[in-house]
């Protein structure tokens, strides 16, 4: 974390956490200590910060911050990209719904299913020595008993979204009763026990802290307030929404109302360096470089991503925006999306003898879109140039494999090569940059989708116009670097109905939040994602033939299959998700 002091013992807890066998119910600290002899305040504050690391020691291929892969190109907001279909072809599974085969060997979601219960291992392991601690020679201890339960639900939260079905696991357990835990609590209860270790945190952190990454009563009610909205639309087990709980709705305003924070003056500065923990990041992974260790504790959960054919990157090309998502960007006269009709033509699809992609004349665009989609003749992360290693507007050559999967880029999670929190790991991009779990953004619009579905259409639209206000004065860094000052963005009079305004609240949220993972889970909450992306996928067949196959499966595709080894491990004692 970037301002934690690092001291030996805290290598120390984490070269003991590092080493595990490959099954996370036997992942357990190797060495010499244990938890009676490491019993003491000093020892406790290093395992906390090992804590800490846990819920961001993700990779490639077993990612556990941005989702890029689970959430954006699972979703209509991006193809996977890359060298073909065959390159990574484990992410082609993810992107045509054929993930059938649950045994995936050790990519992908098997991964990431072992590395965030190996991240809720480390909580529970500093949990079982803390609690061991007298508070008086512990000063800080129920604050670090709220902050790794504050861990440990966090990681829990994300396994629910992607698998639904997992078990919930806490300090108390000894090994034989891990083993003898399935999966097999109720969507509700599940909910419910991880907010109870929210709500814990809620009721015994302070409202901010002095180091910076540590979670507080903020982040906390954050959290609830996102977990009781996701928690609302009560789901059967084809994972149909049967119900949306009104009282929960309630919760969520209650908790966001709670929450201190404030938009970005730019929405450019949600990502880029420099601006880490600023007002808008409520929750985030903490990432650092030049710290001392051999390469840096920074981020390579989308090191696969950057711009490929140019020098100024490297490799490989992947998560390519979908010629949907940039469609969605186009602006009616009064600057308001097109709801209904903005896919029924394409923008930005004709490449000229320069490598660029004009606009036609008429279309006026939301700015977002430069700051979340590489496109050709346009600058690249608010550059023209960057030193003498060339040129930053965006083109054409810099896709990777065009006549599979187009050329517009992804932006938000990348930074200029000549930035201090840049660096390459062979062929790979890694960056100190933070990535943030949870923006004040979305606890705005969290609030107002609870409004909205609670009937409370005027409070809501006063949200939604705050959001894109914020879009609107969010135009300088792109028109300053060459873009073409083609925005026209408004905002909404009033909704008229429920109907229009939660189809404006949706829009809104994928405008807000492009490419940087939601999506697909949002679409699953509100039980959308089979209308949404078979008819995402039947106008997109015709532009894209390696989507000719690709079909969503309602009550299956929802989430994603437990992996074949847990089942086979607990000797059939996890269930299945339906369909695999």
């Amino acid at each position: 974390m970037k301002k934690y002091k690092i001291i030996a013992v805290y290598f120390l807890s984490i070269a003991l956490w590092t080493s595990c066998n490959k099954d996370f119910l036997e992942y357990e600290p190797k060495g010499v200590l244990s938890s009676v002899n490491v019993a003491t305040a000093e020892n406790a504050e290093s395992l906390v910060v090992a804590a800490y690391a846990g819920i961001a020691n993700d990779e490639m291929v077993g990612p556990l911050t941005h989702q890029w892969v689970y959430g954006s190109v699972r979703s209509d907001d991006a193809y996977k990209g890359g060298g073909g279909r065959g390159d990574v072809d484990v992410v082609d599974k993810f992107e045509q719904y054929n993930l059938t085969v649950a045994d995936m060997g050790d990519w992908m979601t098997p991964r990431t299913w072992t590395n965030y219960y190996k991240a809720i291992s480390r909580a529970n392991f500093a949990l079982s020595v803390i609690n061991e601690i007298p508070e008086g020679e512990y000063g800080n201890k129920v604050i670090r008993q709220a902050e790794l339960r504050f861990l440990r639900a966090h990681s829990h939260f994300m396994l629910k979204l992607l698998f639904n079905k997992v078990p919930y696991i806490t300090e108390e357990l000894t090994q034989e009763q891990i083993l003898e835990t399935s999966n097999n609590l109720s969507s509700d209860e599940l909910w419910n026990v991880i907010a109870d270790d929210f709500l814990f945190a809620y009721n015994n952190l302070p409202q901010s802290q002095d180091e910076v990454g540590r979670a507080d009563k903020n982040a906390a009610a954050a959290y609830l307030a996102k977990l009781r909205l996701y928690q609302a639309y009560e789901q059967n087990d084809a994972h149909a929404v049967t119900n949306i709980n009104q009282s929960k709705l309630q919760e969520v305003i209650d908790y966001a109302d709670d929450v201190i924070g404030d938009l970005e003056a730019d929405y450019g500065n949600n990502f880029l360096d420099g601006y880490d923990n600023g007002p808008e990041s409520i929750w985030a992974a903490q990432f650092s470089i030049n710290d001392g260790t051999v390469v840096s504790r920074v981020s390579f959960v989308t090191g696969l991503n950057s711009p490929h054919g140019t020098g100024l990157y490297g490799c490989c090309g992947f998560h390519m925006a979908s010629q949907n998502m940039v469609n969605a960007f186009k602006t009616d006269a009064n600057g308001l999306p097109l709801l209904d009709t903005f896919n029924n033509s394409d923008i930005f699809n004709t490449v000229d003898g320069n490598g660029k992609a004009p606009l036609a004349a008429g279309i006026t665009l939301d700015p977002r879109i430069d700051h979340t989609v590489g496109i050709p003749g346009r600058p690249f992360k608010y550059r023209n140039t960057v030193n003498e290693s060339g040129d930053m507007i965006y083109n054409f050559s810099w896709a990777r494999d065009p006549g599979v999967y187009g050329y517009f880029g992804n932006m938000k999670e990348q930074q200029a090569p000549d930035c201090s929190c840049y660096v390459k790991e062979g062929p790979f991009i890694g960056t100190s940059k933070n990535v943030d779990f949870i923006r004040y953004a979305d606890v705005l619009l969290f609030k107002a989708e609870a409004m909205i579905q609670l009937g409370q259409f005027g409070p809501a639209t006063a949200i939604v116009n705050q959001v894109r206000l914020r879009a609107t004065a969010s135009t300088s860094r792109s028109i300053a670097a060459g873009a073409s000052d083609i925005y026209n963005i408004g905002t909404y009079p009033t909704f008229p109905s429920k109907e229009y305004a939660l189809k404006a609240l949706k829009f809104e949220r994928r405008l807000e939040f492009g490419m940087e993972g939601p999506r697909f889970f949002d679409l699953v909450r509100w039980g959308e994602a089979e209308s949404v992306l078979n008819g995402y996928l039947a106008v997109e067949k015709t532009k894209r033939d390696f989507l000719s196959n690709a079909h969503f499966t309602a009550g299956r595709d929802e989430y994603y299959p437990i992996p074949q080894r847990e089942i086979d491990f607990t000797g059939g004692l996890y269930q299945q998700n339906p369909g695999y």
